[in-house]
């Protein structure tokens, strides 16, 4: 397909009020701290320190019945 430029020619009014389109800004908004973790990686990571929890509770019951 060939290429089409299309060139769009500034006209200016000779007569009656000028008038801009509105220009994007940049607006200032409040800064908002962001976690280090996410909500799901904190659950994972306690889920994981309460499973050794229990496996360390059951070996030590293990080495107290051999005891």
């Amino acid at each position: 397909m060939p290429e089409v430029k299309t060139v769009f020619k500034e006209v200016l009014p000779k007569q009656g009020q000028l008038s801009m389109e509105d220009v994007p800004t940049m607006v200032l908004c409040k800064p908002r701290l962001l976690p280090l973790k996410s909500v799901t990686l904190e659950k994972l990571e306690k889920m994981q320190q309460e499973a050794q929890r229990v496996i360390k509770q059951q070996e030590t019951a293990q080495q107290q019945e051999h005891a």
